[in-house]
């Protein structure tokens, strides 16, 4: 990663819902790359703060880190994150917008139309926000990127996450507009889609899966999409385990007047998203020649 360093050292990166897990990842690893880290995560009274505790690690490591603590669903919170970024350091070259949450698991039958009105604030209405406010810092940079962390339920649903997959279906088609709207000024916009063990998994993944989808292990990716090496746009990347590898959506070739004419297409499409984890996991087991297991998500 010497020519990262290279290229990226100094730049200031934002992360947001980065006191824990994924955005602890790519924050502590912008700090190895000699980033200048704003490490968002929200407070609670009484409770230590964890951007805190991750840009107090980055400091301890020789990196450049402040923490910034609002909720990203407080309407204040856009500004101060950028106030924040721009008061320390002085501009904004990369947004990691990874902050969200998965509601509550229900059937859409039996849930309660308030999850998503919470699920959409914080996953969608939120990331906007931050977007808004700092593009006017990203169009001042050499090379602005924003990268979207979205989810695999946006491309094909989930059991039970109805709120959570229309979310993050929304995230990737504003994060889509947006690429095609500021690609003249060099800004690129892409999605990742992560698999990885967290807060949000809940314990639900074998053990050994675990370990083999840290979140560290996405980290690189997340590093590369935000960096100025990185100058592909408009694209979704799924990572996880070490791997990364591209996802599209795609229409065939073929005409037809009549829909129950149509063959199965020929290009790779799940049925829903613990199929396309189940399928990613396959890859990697390939990959690196390791008998293979499989859990769905």
């Amino acid at each position: 990663m010497d020519r990262i360093i290279t290229h990226n050292a100094g730049r200031i990166v934002v992360v947001t819902g980065a006191g824990k897990g994924l955005g602890a990842a790519f924050a502590r690893r912008w700090g190895d790359l000699k980033g200048r880290v704003v490490v968002n995560n929200r407070s609670h009274a009484g409770v230590p703060s964890t951007a805190e505790a991750v840009a107090g690690k980055i400091r301890t490591d020789g990196g450049q880190a402040i923490a910034e603590t609002s909720d990203v669903s407080d309407p204040a919170a856009a500004k101060a994150i950028v106030d924040k970024a721009i008061s320390t350091y002085g501009g904004i070259d990369s947004l990691i917008l990874n902050a969200g949450i998965s509601g509550d698991a229900a059937r859409f039958v039996d849930s309660d139309p308030a999850v998503f009105t919470d699920v959409m604030a914080i996953n969608f209405h939120a990331n906007i926000a931050i977007v808004k406010a700092a593009l006017p810092y990203l169009l001042k940079s050499k090379a602005g990127r924003i990268v979207f962390v979205s989810s695999t339920a946006g491309l094909y649903g989930v059991h039970g996450r109805a709120a959570y997959a229309a979310s993050k279906g929304a995230l990737n088609g504003f994060a889509f507009s947006l690429a095609e709207e500021v690609r003249r000024n060099r800004i690129g916009v892409n999605i990742l889609m992560p698999y990885a063990a967290t807060q949000m998994t809940g314990g639900t993944l074998p053990k050994e899966i675990e370990q083999m989808m840290d979140p560290e292990k996405v980290a690189d990716t997340a590093c590369w999409l935000s960096s100025a090496d990185c100058t592909e746009t408009g694209e979704i990347w799924v990572a996880g385990a070490g791997y990364a590898r591209r996802a599209t959506i795609s229409e065939s070739d073929d005409l037809i007047q009549r829909p129950s004419d149509a063959g199965e297409p020929d290009e790779l499409r799940f049925r829903n998203g613990e199929a396309a984890f189940a399928d990613f996991l396959s890859a990697v087991s390939r990959a690196t020649k390791q008998p293979e297991k499989t859990s769905g998500t």
